[in-house]
């Protein structure tokens, strides 16, 4: 048995991810440490966190492309680091970098990557679903070499969907996309865990929380929170943040009465006439707080605050960030590199090649190498 992020007790095998003190480092720099993670199938996992956290290292691990140095990585109950290709069929896998032929039309590309997934010939459809969903319908002839950068990461994105895996691993997959198709791409998303699928999803957009089941927040390779988003809010603020407007301005008296009201965990001044406070909501309903106040104090409204992802991840990382990882002689490792997204990828995956057998694996779909196309010309002709 072992804990999930909301502290429930759940079986091993029922985690989809599972990460038990989890560490990895690239010559004497540890790059994540102390890891800690259970993903549960069918729910929405963010990883959030600046260039250089660990987030791709962490996406890295849960698929096998890396091989942890310290603790268990588990991914639907086996090591990801030594799986069969068969088995990784279960896994949809966007990188930050991802495998596109330039001389392919967008529709070639896609379907070769359905053709290396073992998607049935009969889909057409499919793939013209896809190319609708990511807004590529109608460019089906281009040639990736013809397009923006933002369009290959739409197509890439479908192209890691192609298959309908039950476990999807997506490094950043709204960089670069504007507001509305990134919005779009979310329900997408949500509509995939409503439908049994677990999704991995790394993201330096900080808003991006809310969308999530559960988030890991990461800074200088360690976990510095996981949660709910509603426990990391709570977290950082000590509860929901409400706003209460008086008709009279506002003395020390109001603020002390308000914090001696039960659930209230935080109370302060904003202006003459308005307080703000954070509301521990399973101790008391934040609409309850102004009536507690009774008739003494006047109160004009309320209004609940709208989250600030950003001044979440800063309430909670804030002092963490500034802690170096730590390596196994006690002295602080050297993590301004960061890890394979602001560092050299190459250089991490040459060091790789002269490791055991499964640190990291050169599938197609796992790496960003140039793939001749007259190997392909069968599958897409």
């Amino acid at each position: 048995m072992t804990s999930n992020a909301t502290g429930e007790q759940t079986p091993y095998d029922d985690a989809a991810i599972r990460f038990d003190g989890v560490g990895k480092r690239f010559g004497d720099a540890w790059v994540l440490r102390d890891v800690d993670l259970q993903v549960e199938r069918g729910t929405i996992v963010g990883l959030i966190g600046p260039s250089g956290s660990g987030k791709t290292t962490t996406v890295r691990l849960a698929n096998g492309y890396y091989r942890a140095d310290e603790g268990d990585v588990r991914l639907l109950g086996a090591d990801p680091s030594v799986m069969s290709t068969a088995a990784r069929k279960a896994i949809g896998y966007l990188p930050q970098h991802p495998v596109l032929f330039d001389e392919l039309s967008l529709w070639e590309n896609l379907n070769f990557h359905a053709s290396l997934n073992g998607v049935a010939f009969t889909r057409r459809k499919r793939l013209a679903e896809l190319l609708e969903l990511v807004q590529l319908d109608g460019q089906e002839k281009k040639l990736v070499s013809e397009s923006s950068g933002g369009m290959q990461r739409r197509l890439a994105l479908a192209a890691t969907l192609v298959h309908d895996p039950p476990v999807l691993m997506l490094d950043e997959p709204t960089a670069g996309i504007d507001p509305i198709l990134r919005r779009r791409f979310w329900e997408h998303f949500r509509a995939l865990r409503d439908a049994g699928t677990t999704l991995v999803i790394s993201t330096q957009y900080v808003t991006e929380a809310a969308h999530c089941d559960v988030v890991a927040m990461l800074a200088n390779g360690r976990a510095a929170a996981v949660g709910t988003p509603e426990e990391l809010r709570r977290q950082a603020y000590g509860g929901v943040e409400l706003d209460i407007r008086f008709d009279q301005h506002v003395d020390d008296a109001v603020v002390e009465r308000l914090r001696a009201i039960s659930g209230v965990r935080r109370a302060a001044v904003r202006n003459g006439r308005e307080v703000r406070v954070a509301v521990d909501s399973d101790v008391i309903a934040a609409a309850s707080v102004a009536e507690q106040l009774g008739t003494e104090f006047a109160v004009a409204g309320t209004a609940e605050v709208a989250t600030d992802w950003d001044d979440v991840f800063i309430e909670i990382v804030g002092a963490d960030a500034s802690e170096d990882v730590v390596d196994d002689g006690g002295r602080a490792g050297d993590t301004t590199g960061g890890e394979a997204e602001s560092v050299d990828d190459e250089q991490h995956d040459a060091e790789q090649h002269d490791a055991e057998p499964g640190d990291v694996h050169d599938d197609v779909d796992m790496s960003a190498e140039v793939v001749d196309v007259e190997r392909v010309e069968g599958v897409v002709s």
